[in-house]
């Protein structure tokens, strides 16, 4: 017998699709249950009450009926955020499509998530302040890599556990090398001082305590390269959204 209740949770809506001729299947993510996937009986008809609670994005207090498994129901809004400069604008769009997949895709639903529910939300407020999206995705790559499996040693190197000599990053060893150790993989990245700090940071930093976000661009390209390389190699994860920001990149 399936378990059932009716709650109040805080949930972000990570995407919907129609359903039949007038309903939709809206997926939440709640910080009190995880990813739910919600039946709305009428969404697509004029009119609908809760039409502004299950657009794209929004965050808001709602209550429903939560299934342990299976379709949810939601019932009504308590409050609603909206993010009018994501919804606006394609590049800051493009970016939290692809950090809600990249959750979406980490995690199994039904798993209660609150750390990265919170990291979701901060991501959506910073995003739609300004900061730079680009960045604020590459934290969540780099800090989702152990969730797919991929352990990265970032923060000294793997073989002598130093931290007070140049490190560079080689894939074959599953992270950094220091100065002493180079010689252990000739296909290591060669990366600059600049851009270690940058992933050295970035996979370790709280969202909450960025005050602002400022890399040069050619270390951004530097981190993308390298970060694109892991997932495609180690992750094997393909997401559209990621493709489509690649598109986007080539318009510029």
């Amino acid at each position: 017998m399936a378990v059932q209740t009716t709650a109040r949770f805080e949930g972000i809506v990570m995407f919907r699709k129609d359903y039949r001729e007038r309903d939709q299947l809206v997926k939440f993510f709640t910080r009190e249950f995880g990813k739910k996937m919600f039946y709305i009986r009428g969404a697509r008809k004029r009119g609908f009450k809760l039409a502004a609670a299950i657009l794209p994005f929004t965050r808001g207090t709602y209550v429903g009926l939560i299934r342990e498994n299976g379709l949810c129901y939601l019932n009504a809004e308590k409050k609603l955020i909206q993010f009018e400069q994501i919804n606006q604008d394609i590049e800051r769009n493009a970016y939290i499509t692809y950090i809600l997949n990249l959750i979406d895709s980490a995690f199994a639903d039904n798993q209660s998530i609150p750390v990265w529910f919170d990291m979701a939300a901060n991501a959506l407020t910073m995003i739609n302040e300004g900061f730079d999206p680009e960045i604020i995705s590459h934290i969540f790559e780099l800090q989702l890599l152990p969730v797919f499996g991929v352990q990265q040693e970032w923060q000294q190197c793997v073989i002598c556990q130093r931290n007070d000599l140049p490190l560079d990053y080689s894939e074959s060893s599953g992270g950094m090398l220091c100065q002493n150790h180079w010689h252990l993989d000739p296909q290591r990245s060669h990366l600059d001082r600049r851009t270690i700090f940058y992933l050295q940071r970035l996979s370790s930093i709280q969202l909450q305590k960025i005050r602002s976000i400022k890399v040069r661009n050619e270390t951004k390209i530097r981190l993308k390269t390298l970060i694109d390389t892991i997932y495609q190699d180690e992750v094997g994860l393909n997401l559209k959204s990621k493709h489509f920001i690649d598109t986007m990149d080539s318009w510029n």
